[in-house]
């Protein structure tokens, strides 16, 4: 009887879920951080010699960057035409996050032109080589990787792909399914080429840090602590601001609310994994759920705040550090092409890295040159750019319930107040998963019963 009931309290144990694939990646990615900084301190020439492996992954990015632009950009036509079907609340949502991804671009660059992140770093392209040895060996490795494609000209053919689709209505939903499944294929393909970013950084770090010595390391910790600072002021004064003037709600209380959520996404570095949570926390909020069904899948797409800071300090850091400033022409030009691009940089590991890529390829290619850097700082500042997407997107369904006049003022301020605590039971214990790939973004449907929507 015993070991029956020992047995049966076995059985009922839960299972102890397994690292995922990506925390190893991320160990690895830091590990050769440090690693190619201390080469590139004790042997600077050692290190100078490892920067064609950060040619090669700058070399794989760039690969990938036209089919993930075509992709996401086609498909990111369709779902604005989805979302704007759904009426009022689609609507007013999407005009929001368009509105806030350009003021988070916005205030990216202007922190950047503040700090002047990357300067006296002096980087040079990786095209020059150290010996002729190293010449020949760096062009044969070099002429196994496919060119990639201009940018600029795949940008309006899946706008005009897009807008055509959208134009055929339900005729062209085959195709668009056709390109969904090829999205998978491509952010799949990206995941591969993230494994190789522990040796891309690795080489990078070694031969900026050799060259630079710990001047280099000083750059990279002042962008990193510009971005975590302008990440915290962002979420504090402007969302709190708006979040205080529209329903008169707290951030510091709606953060303290997320508590558990904000630890999920530190443990992860991806919003993506608190997405069922936020769901149900908000209808809890007092939020209707038909606001909660359209509003939180589509930020998770649309409303990147923390992405759209990283990819404009990014682009000035890179530029500053290789002594080819942008003008502000250009940076408005980065700007504008940021808030079309960066509507495909969710759901993929490695997609911000892509989209960034993409915006200097379109302005100036040779600053892709200078990637490598971000390559090894970029999981240090994943997480920021997560919590402040998630706070984000939270902070917008608020909002769009109190426009909507869905949002029942008395229960949220319960809610935030602690007086009426989340019921952590009423979660699903499966529905702590992502949902999907981690490729797959979250698809404007009609809202369902449950509280978590499929995506597909």
């Amino acid at each position: 009887m015993s070991s029956q009931r020992r047995g049966t309290a076995t059985m009922a144990k839960p299972a102890r879920r397994r690292m995922d694939k990506s925390h190893w990646l991320y160990v690895a990615v830091i590990a050769a951080v440090v690693l190619g900084a201390a080469i590139g301190l004790m042997a600077p020439e050692v290190g100078k010699s490892l920067k064609p492996l950060g040619t090669m992954f700058i070399a794989l990015i760039k690969m990938i960057i036209a089919p993930i632009i075509f992709c996401t950009i086609v498909l990111g036509v369709g779902s604005i035409a989805k979302a704007a079907t759904v009426g009022k609340v689609g609507g007013l949502a999407l005009l929001y996050f368009m509105v806030m991804s350009t003021v988070a671009l916005a205030i990216g660059l202007v922190v950047g032109n503040i700090i002047h992140p990357g300067s006296g770093l002096h980087l040079k392209p990786y095209s020059a080589a150290t010996s002729s040895e190293d010449n020949a060996t760096v062009k044969f490795l070099m002429e196994m990787i496919p060119g990639d494609i201009p940018v600029l000209p795949t940008l309006v053919l899946a706008l005009l792909v897009g807008f055509a689709l959208q134009s055929l209505g339900k005729s062209g939903e085959p195709v668009l399914n056709a390109i969904k499944n090829v999205q998978k294929v491509v952010f799949k393909l990206m995941m591969m080429i993230m494994w190789a970013a522990p040796v891309g950084a690795f080489g990078a770090i070694a031969a900026v840090v050799g060259a630079t010595g710990w001047a280099a390391i000083g750059s990279m910790a002042i962008l990193m602590g510009a971005f975590y600072l302008t990440c915290a002021l962002f979420i504090v004064i402007i969302l709190g601001s708006i979040l205080r003037v529209v329903t008169g709600l707290n951030i510091f209380a709606l953060i303290r609310y997320l508590a558990r959520e904000y630890l999920l996404i530190f443990a992860t570095s991806s919003s993506e994994s608190a997405l069922p949570r936020l769901m149900a926390k908000m209808e809890h909020a007092g939020v209707s759920k038909p606001v909660v069904g359209i509003t939180v899948p589509t930020g998770y797409s649309f409303n990147l705040d923390g992405t759209a800071i990283y990819l404009t300090m990014s682009a000035l850091f890179i530029s500053t550090a290789m002594g080819i400033p942008m003008n502000m022409g250009e940076q408005i030009g980065l700007l504008v092409f940021m808030v079309i691009a960066s509507k495909g940089a969710a759901g993929v590991t490695g997609a911000g890295l892509a989209t960034l890529a993409a915006g200097l390829a379109a302005h100036k290619p040779i600053l892709l040159d200078g990637m490598g850097v971000i390559v090894g700082i970029d999981k240090f500042m994943s997480e920021a750019r997560a919590l402040t997407n998630f706070t984000g997107n939270a902070v917008a369904t608020l909002l769009i319930g109190k426009w909507t006049h869905e949002l029942d003022m008395d229960q949220a301020r319960a809610v935030l107040s602690g007086r009426d605590p989340f019921d952590e039971l009423s979660l699903d214990p499966d529905g702590h998963a992502t949902g999907g790939d981690a490729g797959d973004s979250p698809v404007l449907t009609a809202p369902r019963e449950d509280p978590v929507p499929a995506r597909v």
